[in-house]
């Protein structure tokens, strides 16, 4: 892996980046959503590792950003996307950390999605 960073902002809470180990793509109702070689892996504190897509990675024009947000205190303020594609609208699908907290810069410009939400496969190669 190319990339390994920490944080520890407080003495129980560590995250940690690092480049995802696979390819991933993202579905919904079979739907490709996100496809990226570039993920970033984030393991914070005791939650399951989370990918990061990059924005550039995903198509967006099956997302629509809604009014709900939330704060983090330790990456910063969070957008959520909804998605709008063919099919059911599924809510709150995706979030965005689009002005993260200085050490967390690594997430600017992607997105994660929610694993019962989203279909998230690793890819081969």
């Amino acid at each position: 892996m190319a990339r390994s960073e920490a944080y520890d902002q407080h003495p129980q809470h560590t995250l940690t980046f690092d480049d995802a180990p696979a390819a991933v793509r993202v579905r919904v109702g079979g739907v490709v959503v996100a496809e990226t070689k570039r993920g970033l892996l984030l393991r914070e504190g005791k939650y399951p590792p989370t990918v990061y897509v990059p924005r550039a990675d995903v198509e967006m024009s099956l997302l629509s950003r809604v009014t709900h947000s939330t704060h983090c205190p330790f990456k910063g303020d969070a957008s959520y996307y909804d998605f709008t594609g063919d099919g059911p609208v599924v809510g709150q699908l995706a979030w965005s950390y689009e002005d993260p907290f200085d050490q967390m810069e690594a997430i600017r410009d992607h997105l994660s999605f929610y694993t019962d939400r989203a279909e998230i496969e690793p890819l081969d190669g």
